[in-house]
């Protein structure tokens, strides 16, 4: 006698896997999360690296009050300051850094210095600061869409 085992039909299992229909929406989801989380990346991203462009200033600022002290006023060029190139550009290469004389001064008097973006770097792209600046009085500024946030 056959064993009733043996009489059974074989029945064919699903295979393992995803079917096209899941694929699709786990695709879909992942372009949600990135139209919704790139944006934000990238703002972040040009907020941190306005820092850039502040630490140079200050920076600049402090070499300008040294050459103040040696010179007996201040420069519009940074070789002078020690800096390797006029208009000198910041360490993480964001920023040029520019001096001027202060509006209605001279250079034996004041100073303002200014910051603005690499046109080829992305921090170029940054509507919400587009440049700042720092005075020998010490006064901050921007230009920018959030300027009264940039400093």
């Amino acid at each position: 006698m056959m064993s009733a085992r043996l009489a059974r039909p074989v029945v064919n299992r699903p295979m393992g896997g995803f079917t096209l229909i899941e694929v699709i929406i786990v695709v879909v989801v992942v372009g949600i999360l990135m139209a919704i989380g790139l944006p934000a990346y990238e703002s972040s991203m040009q907020k941190n690296r306005r820092s850039d462009a502040k630490a140079a200033l200050m920076d600049v600022a402090n070499q300008q009050e040294q050459f103040m002290l040696d010179q007996g006023t201040y420069t519009d060029d940074m070789t002078q300051l020690g800096y390797p190139a006029d208009p000198y550009l910041s360490e993480e290469e964001y920023y040029t850094i520019d001096a001027t004389a202060c509006t209605g001064g001279t250079l034996t008097r004041c100073f303002l210095l200014t910051a603005s973006p690499v046109a080829s770097k992305a921090q170029a792209k940054d509507s919400r600061c587009t440049q700042f600046s720092l005075d020998s009085n010490g006064l901050k500024d921007a230009l920018g869409s959030d300027r009264t946030n940039c400093w």
